[in-house]
């Protein structure tokens, strides 16, 4: 953790959601006028896409049916951690960028599946915002969710983040339904040992809960939509958050603990909003009172 350079993590898995919640931070901080310095989980993946097939294959022909990117020997997770260590000291750091599809690789002069060459961040950045896999990630020696200052994550109940999942990936992949519930299986073992764990390491949580049936995600044909959801908001320390007045902005909203509000799905970029904007401003304004 750094006052002079913070960084905020979002974590979730595949189909979560946290394109769109780095949407909504994006916004802040235009809004607010702070320039971000951003990692994608992606670009701390251990191979390109032709390499972790042919790593897969090899895992699978040993016996390991499981091997995915949700676990840590698929990830360069020493670097992520050194990268956000070296970003809290220096305000500065490497990254880089898997390229998903034709429109990226025409952009960065590579093939689809591959990486961009190493960089260093911007200078002049007030921030650092890191939005995968492995935000909050404690494994072994590897602690990254120790130098992050805003920890987050975002979690579909099961159910609601197969159908998404599912959805994108037919329509944008190419993939079928049993290719990707062959994926869903293949990843459970790592989603349960290293993803699910570290929502007991982030600061927020904010869990999407459908009031439709789900109840069979693989025949599912449509998305439940914001407004047939519910938001559960969970903060790990709920001291200083001002519950009386999140309810009386964010209409039918209701506490379902004493640290947790519960709020209509469509009203969870306001909630975002109202909750994020004052805790990024505190951290730039600790940020300038140590004259960073």
């Amino acid at each position: 953790m750094s006052v002079k350079h913070p960084i905020i993590s979002i974590t979730g898995s595949s189909g979560a959601g946290t394109s769109s919640v780095k949407q909504t931070f994006d916004q802040i901080f235009r809004r607010e006028g702070f320039t971000a310095a951003s990692i994608e989980g992606d670009a701390f993946h251990y191979y390109n896409r032709a390499d972790m097939k042919k790593e897969m294959a090899a895992q699978e022909a040993k016996g390991n049916k499981h091997f995915s990117h949700f676990g840590p020997d698929a990830n360069l997770l020493s670097e992520l951690a050194n990268t956000f260590k070296t970003y809290g000291e220096t305000g500065n750091g490497l990254t880089r960028h898997y390229i998903h599809d034709e429109e990226e690789a025409e952009k960065y002069g590579k093939a689809p599946g591959e990486f961009t060459d190493w960089e260093q961040f911007p200078d002049d950045t007030d921030l650092l915002f890191y939005e995968g896999l492995h935000g909050s990630i404690v494994h072994g020696g590897i602690n990254v969710a120790e130098h992050a200052d805003l920890r987050v994550g975002v979690v579909p109940v099961i159910n609601l983040e197969w159908i998404q999942k599912i959805h994108r990936d037919r329509a944008e992949r190419g993939y079928s339904t049993e290719a990707v519930m062959d994926v869903i299986l293949r990843r459970m073992p790592d989603y349960t040992r290293y993803i699910v764990p570290q929502f007991a390491h982030t600061n927020i949580n904010f869990q999407r809960v459908p009031i439709v049936d789900t109840s069979d995600p693989f025949i599912a044909r449509w998305i439940p939509t914001a407004d047939e959801s519910m938001v559960v908001i969970r903060f790990a320390k709920p001291q200083g958050i001002d519950f009386p007045y999140l309810l009386s902005v964010i209409h039918d909203s209701f506490m379902s603990r004493a640290n947790s509000i519960v709020v209509p799905g469509g009203k969870m970029e306001l909630a975002m909003q109202l909750i994020f904007t004052p805790m990024i401003q505190q951290l730039m304004d600790k940020k300038r009172r140590t004259g960073g």
